[in-house]
């Protein structure tokens, strides 16, 4: 099982705080199923700065460590970016780390409680420069549960979403469960990842996500999210089926 999203470095954001704790981290990840996982450190989020080169030094560091402690796991660079105007040049600028370096696919974090106007203009642009764009926890915005028309606009023309695995599972609460799986069923999100900060409050639960999706919608199903992710790793094109609108009726105020 590949993992796409993750904060395994030790000590460079709200994620493991130190190098024990990351070891810790990948033998929890090793015995969930999880053989690759990409490091994907906040970037330009108003608290952490982690650029390219950074990361890329930091994750070589921890690779070493687990084939010191004979963990068989190992750890692809990435970012977790924060959305903001001047994301091109923050590319050229070798800034910018996309997914597993030279994969194309790039990681956008939108703030939790709304879309910023220039997203759709933003991910045409990105993808203009043969840039894949991944929308991260889009089950987690105030403004696309509010209005999923938002995130359909996106997926529609050609931008990719990942669903947290702990979203599906419950553990942020049953709108949220129940949106996550509204997504996967509109063919509104491409990959499921653990968004894993530590074993305890925010962990992997990537077999009970994978389990959910078997019993929910069917094994098939759970496999192509799981084929999604290594096409990611390499390179490949990942597509999906064509994306349809979620029908949302208000009762009370609640979805």
């Amino acid at each position: 099982m590949i993992d796409i999203h993750c904060h395994i470095l030790p000590g460079v954001d709200d994620g493991s705080k130190h190098m024990e704790q990351s070891v810790e981290m990948a033998k929890t990840a090793v015995s969930e199923g999880i053989r690759t996982i990409i490091a994907t450190p906040h970037h330009k989020n108003g608290t952490y700065d982690n650029y390219k080169f950074e990361i890329i030094e930091a994750v070589q560091q921890l690779n070493t460590r687990l084939q010191e402690e004979n963990v068989p796991l190992t750890v692809l660079p990435g970012q977790e970016t924060r959305i903001y105007g001047e994301m091109i040049q923050g590319i050229e600028d070798n800034e910018l780390l996309p997914l597993n370096e030279t994969s194309g696919y790039l990681f956008v974090e939108l703030p939790s409680n709304h879309v910023p106007r220039y997203t759709k203009q933003l991910m045409y642009d990105l993808q203009m420069q043969e840039i894949k764009p991944i929308i991260v926890h889009p089950e987690r915005n105030k403004e696309i549960i509010e209005n999923p028309d938002t995130l359909y606009e996106l997926v529609k023309h050609g931008t990719l979403t990942q669903v947290t695995a702990a979203s599906l599972a419950g553990k942020f609460g049953k709108k949220i469960k129940k949106f996550s799986t509204q997504l996967i069923d509109a063919n509104l999100t491409h990959f499921i990842a653990s968004d894993a900060h530590n074993t305890t409050t925010r962990g992997f639960v990537m077999q009970e996500a994978y389990r959910i999706l078997k019993d929910e919608f069917d094994a098939s199903l759970a496999y192509w999210f799981m084929e999604n992710t290594q096409y990611l790793v390499n390179g490949d094109f990942v597509v999906g089926d064509q994306p349809d609108r979620i029908k949302r009726k208000k009762f009370m105020g609640i979805f």
